[in-house]
């Protein structure tokens, strides 16, 4: 019997790989290689087979296939400013309560969208490679109620090392809990459910500390038989599961598409957290952003098709400055509310700017930009 290691092994990660399925003149093929050259490609065999080769606007294939676009270098790499929380090599502390730990560089699908393209299957400078020294500076730190292993994604960890982690924060009195940023609900759900050891292990020491897994849906197509039964194995002992999904471009850009994922994400008990305005990151920016008008637009339409649960997230950006929530329009203003801040003078903040339709983000002042 096959193993998930074994369904693994089968990841496609060549432009060459994609020769069979993609009719790429030479000059496409070209700016492909290049494309991955600076951000690898690589798509587990199962997300692969979702894809719908005859549509070339299939949002399965837009996040995991390298393309063209990615070639335009506008944008910023460490968008909401990462490496000024960072407090050792792998460790940021933005927020008072939450210590984040990249934990690796790795992902089992390198999504094209990713915020973390500066590093993820590309540089492991800023992973945590002393996790003692983490455990350290969270247990110092008392105002830490909470901890997010993430990466890369946590889950490409090997059973041993998230053991270790949850072994050593579970100890830890002044947290409440522990979570996980990972997409392998999405991109690989057989590394969850067909992998007692690992659902040995969040069960054992989710009796001492809630844990929470945190993934991203974006599409309803996402949500397969099989992404619903690591849902299942998740929950059946005991692990809590959020969804961040983030506002793409081409994607869920609709509000027909949007209120369809969210339904049917809190139809197998998984809540709505966040949906994220797509950040203006180099090689991505011009690729997948939505305008912040129209992103309201479509956030108030999918909502009307939202039980209370679904329409429990907050439609935010992840700022230099801290989490802010994008309320809505008013009277030619778009409302902003910080929902989290780095600055104590940031607290609660409320804020309006003149609509901009073709602003996507803001500046460290706060101004609207294209």
């Amino acid at each position: 019997m096959l193993s998930w290691k074994d369904l693994l092994k089968d990841n496609v990660v060549s432009i060459e790989d994609l020769d069979e399925v993609l009719n790429m003149s030479p000059e496409e093929k070209e700016d492909l290689v290049k494309v991955a050259e600076r951000h690898p490609m690589r798509i587990p065999k199962y997300y692969f087979d979702l894809i719908d080769w005859s549509d070339e606007n299939d949002p399965i294939r837009k996040l995991a296939v390298p393309a063209s676009m990615e070639l335009n270098a506008s944008g910023d790499y460490d968008t909401s400013g990462e490496s000024t929380n960072t407090k050792m090599p792998g460790l940021q502390h933005k927020y008072g309560a939450t210590a984040l730990v990249l934990s690796t560089n790795v992902c089992f699908m390198y999504c094209r969208h990713c915020f973390r393209k500066r590093m993820v299957g590309y540089s492991a400078e800023e992973i945590s490679n002393r996790m003692e020294e983490a455990v350290d500076y969270i247990s110092s730190h008392k105002q830490v109620n909470n901890v997010l292993i993430t990466g890369g994604d946590s889950f490409a960890l090997s059973n041993n090392m998230i053991e270790e982690y949850l072994k050593n924060l579970t100890e830890i009195d002044h947290l409440d809990f522990i979570r996980f940023g990972t997409r392998v609900p999405v991109v690989f759900p057989q590394r969850i459910y067909m992998d007692d050891e690992l659902l040995g292990i969040l069960k054992k020491y989710g009796q001492k500390k809630e844990i929470i897994v945190i993934s991203q849906f974006n599409h309803p197509n996402e949500l397969t038989e099989e992404a619903r039964k690591g849902i299942k194995a998740l929950k059946d002992i005991g692990v809590t599961v959020r969804n961040q999904a983030v506002l793409l471009k081409g994607i869920n850009d609709n509000a027909d598409t949007l209120s369809t994922l969210l339904n049917n994400l809190t139809a197998i008990g998984v809540h709505p957290y966040y949906v994220f305005q797509c950040r203006p990151v180099k090689f991505v920016k011009e690729h997948f952003q939505v305008p912040i008008s129209e992103g309201i637009d479509i956030i108030s339409e999918a909502k009307k098709n939202l039980n209370g649960l679904g329409k429990g997230f907050r439609y935010a950006m992840s700022h230099p400055r801290g989490k802010i929530e994008i309320f809505g329009k008013a009277e030619g203003k778009i409302i902003f509310k910080f929902h989290q801040n780095k600055y104590e003078e940031d607290s609660d903040k409320l804020f309006m700017r003149d609509i901009d339709e073709e602003a996507r983000w803001l500046d460290a002042d706060l101004n609207l930009i294209r």
